[in-house]
């Protein structure tokens, strides 16, 4: 799992630009209006309180947040109407992606998945063809703090948590979709803020290629993930240290 958040780290080393971060709140903005149109009161609309943190996580500003959720709710007009639709399909070597979007035009982003992954020698698949291969769980990911290993995995595991990954730059924590308010509360009792808590697909198991093939698909996965229409991208690929060095070196 580890190598998951190294190569999350990178990415957003890679893209810190005001580009990109105009990119990121324009994806959370839409996320938050999607949820919203189940009800705009975070504390009633789980959905929406997520979709608020992973906001507020990002430093987005407050009237950017109160705006999407306006739009979601119907209080303010206009724009394009978002729905969200999750894609399945394979990048080269048969490497399995969920690829979650919202969009207001399923043509255009099934046209722009397909292109992207037909040109690298993957594919998109038919509904339920990757998705037995993933499972929904809550995940929670911060830099080590002062608490010590053994205390942070007896907090979290009486919460409810499954599964913890301790390394040098981050601590990562799996849990059941039913327990994600439980580790949450778990980590804010002890002043813990995540940089992310989310819920997200993993995979039940990893595929391992070599480094230059782990490299050639993770950048096929940056490419899907540039697309404006794309929210998430999930797969299989195991990153290992190696191919790290050979996707952060181009």
């Amino acid at each position: 799992m580890s190598g998951h958040s190294k190569w999350s780290t990178i990415k957003r080393k890679k893209g810190a630009t005001d580009a990109k971060r105009g990119q990121v709140f324009t994806r959370l903005s839409k996320e938050i209006s999607v949820a919203a149109r189940s009800g705009g009161d975070p504390e009633t609309n789980f959905r929406l309180r997520l979709a608020v943190e992973r906001a507020r996580a990002a430093n987005m500003p407050k009237d950017n947040i109160t705006r999407a959720i306006k739009k979601g709710t119907g209080e303010e007009k206009g724009g394009a109407v978002l729905e969200q639709v999750t894609y399945e399909g394979y990048a080269q070597h048969g490497v399995a992606l969920m690829i979650e979007t919202v969009t207001d035009n399923r043509n255009r982003a099934v046209a722009e998945l397909r292109h992207i992954l037909t040109k690298s020698g993957g594919n998109l698949g038919e509904t339920g063809s990757v998705t037995w291969q993933f499972e929904n769980v809550a995940y929670f990911a911060f830099p080590p703090s002062t608490h010590s290993e053994e205390d942070l995995f007896d907090l979290v595991v009486d919460a409810g948590a499954e599964d913890l990954a301790f390394s040098e730059e981050i601590v990562e924590v799996f849990a059941s979709v039913e327990s994600f308010k439980s580790v949450s509360d778990a980590l804010e009792l002890v002043n813990i803020a995540p940089d992310e808590a989310m819920l997200r697909m993993e995979p039940k198991n990893m595929v391992e290629l070599s480094p230059s093939d782990t490299a050639q698909v993770m950048k096929t996965i940056e490419s899907v993930e540039a697309l404006d229409d794309v929210q998430n991208v999930y797969t299989n690929l195991e990153v290992t240290t190696e191919a790290l060095t050979l996707y952060a070196g181009d």
